[in-house]
């Protein structure tokens, strides 16, 4: 069974905003690289997702062949497909 936390309340002394002596400067150049990393890490995952539809649709196209050697085989040899 999953164990239920607690909320957090102010008066437990932590302070989750960033208060006012952050520089923007950093806060922009931390959003750029976030921004980067993602767009980086989407390309690469759409890299592999192509590269993963091509082979599928290789191992289909071989099974296709595949599939027609034997009947062609089945065929030459005289021997009906259609039993199962």
């Amino acid at each position: 069974m999953a164990e239920v936390k607690p909320e957090h309340k102010p008066e437990d002394g932590e302070n989750y905003s960033m208060g006012n002596n952050v520089d923007p400067k950093n806060v922009q150049e931390l959003t750029q690289y976030v921004q980067t990393l993602l767009q980086s890490m989407q390309d690469k995952f759409q890299t592999m997702s192509d590269q993963i539809i091509n082979r599928i649709d290789e191992m289909g196209n071989r099974i296709d062949d595949l599939e027609k050697n034997i009947a062609d085989l089945m065929t030459q040899a005289g021997v009906d497909g259609t039993e199962k």
